[in-house]
């Protein structure tokens, strides 16, 4: 693990709404990586962007330090006044070798997130990864981290009672949400049909919630999503022309603009004048600031769900022990996977050394012989010659592995 880094910008010590600026969108995320790869000596990296957290994880040779985060960001290329730049190289959380290893781990298994025992960062940590080893940014080395993580994961929430009665920030946000006591016939527009928006788009429908609108920048996903909750879908561009009216809003996207400005929230409105409610679950938030200044809304957004969760932490205290306990032994595990993967791969010419062999032997050195041998004899010799080719193969891996089990 020794050239593994980790460098995150979390809820921990950076307000939700300035760490949105940090959040990449979907289309230029691969132009960003690769540059961080050029010039950089970043040789795998992965992007994990989720509600509270922005964070890179990849393998370079160079320490983390100060320098080495302020050229990161200045490669990154986010158009960060120099304030901001400041702000997020003051408030990193920097990680190395085993640390940065631990952390990943513990980020996994929802130790590190806003509210512990929620699931979702598994899957967002997968999904992320995913993305990236798709795109080439990754290969073997966080395949074996990966692998790892997934295994850890799995086996603190069965093992341990931290996910037990879950919460989560879509939970803890429909909570709010019933306890302004919405009448079942509220008319909700969905914007962005994500993870996030389809999970309380299910509480919803579960309490007898019916009438939905939903808008998605992609219109086959908004389909998906309506067709589910018996609602009708719009592609997102609509949103600025529709005119019937609404109660609440419930917006999660991946844009890094809002997305609700005041303009639109007018045209929204359609000439009411009530007390709206607005769920936002984005970071960096969908509703612009104005929207939320200048009008009457009871307004809902992870920044606001923090205090909820911190007392989750603390019922939850007994099984972070645990889980740390099966995060341990994890990464003791890990550190001899690695080395068995440096022989499988310092031994990876050992087959195609011993063909070779095999090849010289029946193609030149004992050709002719071989060619006076009747078929019957060829055939017993061929099979000879097979079975001591595996095993040519296989015992010395076998041995350098048993060799380095003894001596750990």
């Amino acid at each position: 693990m020794e050239y593994l880094k980790i460098i995150a910008f979390t809820h921990k010590h950076i307000d939700l709404k300035s760490l949105g600026k940090l959040v990449i969108c979907e289309q230029t995320l691969d132009d960003r990586l690769r540059n961080i790869q050029s010039e950089l000596g970043v040789k795998e990296i992965f992007y994990v962007g989720t509600c509270n957290r922005v964070e890179f994880v990849f393998t370079a040779s160079d320490n983390l330090d100060k320098d080495f985060i302020l050229r990161f960001l200045t490669v990154l290329d986010m158009g960060l006044p120099p304030e901001y730049m400041e702000q997020f190289v003051e408030n990193v959380s920097a990680y190395e070798q085993v640390d940065a290893f631990n952390h990943l781990l513990r980020t996994s298994c929802s130790l590190e997130s806003l509210v512990v025992g929620e699931k979702e960062i598994l899957a967002q940590i997968r999904k992320a990864y995913e993305a990236c080893r798709v795109a080439g940014f990754t290969g073997d080395y966080m395949r074996m981290i990966m692998n790892r993580v997934v295994k850890t994961a799995k086996e603190v929430y069965t093992h341990t009672n931290i996910s037990k009665n879950p919460v989560s920030i879509v939970s803890l946000a429909y909570r709010k949400l019933r306890d302004l006591k919405m009448c079942a016939n509220s008319r909700l527009l969905i914007i962005g049909a994500g993870e996030t928006n389809k999970n309380i788009a299910q509480y919803l429908k579960k309490h007898k919630y019916s009438n939905f609108s939903v808008f998605n920048r992609t219109l086959e996903n908004a389909e998906v999503l309506a067709k589910e909750l018996n609602g009708t879908a719009y592609p997102l561009s609509e949103l600025e022309n529709y005119n019937q009216g609404f109660d609440v809003i419930i917006t999660c996207t991946g844009a890094t603009e809002p997305i609700v400005t005041e303009e639109i929230y007018k045209k929204l409105l359609n000439g009411e004048t009530g007390k709206k409610v607005v769920v936002d679950l984005a970071i960096p938030n969908d509703t612009a600031a104005d929207v939320v200044k200048n009008f009457p809304i009871h307004y809902i957004e992870v920044e606001s769900l923090k205090e909820t969760a911190r007392k989750n932490i603390q019922e939850r205290y007994d099984e972070l022990v645990n889980a740390e306990h099966i995060i341990e032994e994890n990464i003791k595990d890990f550190e001899l996977v690695l080395r068995q993967r440096k022989i499988e791969i310092a031994m990876s010419c050992v087959p195609e050394k011993i063909k070779e062999i095999k090849h010289t032997a029946i193609n030149g050195v004992f050709a002719d012989e071989i060619n006076n041998l009747d078929e019957n004899s060829r055939l017993v010799l061929e099979k000879v010659m097979n079975y001591m080719e595996k095993k040519y193969i296989s015992v010395p891996m076998v041995m350098a592995k048993e060799i380095l089990v003894k001596n750990s």
